[in-house]
């Protein structure tokens, strides 16, 4: 078998008019500065509060840490490629964001189901929930999330790496049909 190993991808930008990617640039750092001091707020407030140290907020700060690591697995690649000439990345570095993209991605859906048993129990369980959600209980349920949101992109990377490229280097942002 004949293959040639792809070393770097090279990404496609979202347009190759230069003053439009200036525009996306200041839109895509607006809103990314806005979701990076969301929730590093809701992180320091959910920290500093006392009284927010209860199970649904303990959950809501570990889902805006994740946010907040989340978004940084793709955006800042995204902006330097609108604004630098240079748009590859290598092979090593895309494993890497394809790796935490998948881990924070998962992990996120991971914390939204076990919010939505949080609020199930405290909805049909009122007078057992401060049992049943113990801040044991709490911190249990946030490491299994992190765990298997781990393995899970782990599982993925590994697969992804072993695939021949074949000169498929070339990744585009948008498929126009």
């Amino acid at each position: 078998m004949n293959t040639t190993v792809v070393s770097e991808f090279i990404l496609l930008g979202i347009t190759n008019l230069s003053q439009l990617e200036y525009i996306f640039f200041t839109v895509f750092l607006i809103f990314y500065l806005f979701s990076f001091v969301g929730n590093f707020s809701i992180v320091i407030a959910v920290i500093a509060n006392h009284q927010l140290h209860k199970p649904m907020y303990f959950f809501i700060g570990n889902l805006s840490f994740l946010d907040f690591f989340y978004s940084s697995t793709t955006v800042p690649k995204m902006l330097a490629g609108l604004v630098m000439q240079n748009k590859r990345i290598s092979f090593r570095g895309c494993l890497t964001q394809l790796h935490f993209f998948h881990f924070l991605g998962s992990t996120e859906a991971l914390f939204l189901t076990t919010m939505s048993y949080d609020r199930y129990v405290a909805i049909c369980n009122p007078l057992r929930y401060h049992v049943l959600m113990a801040k044991t209980t709490c911190i249990e349920l946030a490491s299994v999330c992190w765990l298997t949101g781990f393995l899970y992109s782990l599982s993925h990377t590994i697969l992804t790496s072993k695939l021949p490229f074949c000169k498929m280097d070339v990744i585009s942002h948008f498929t126009v049909i």
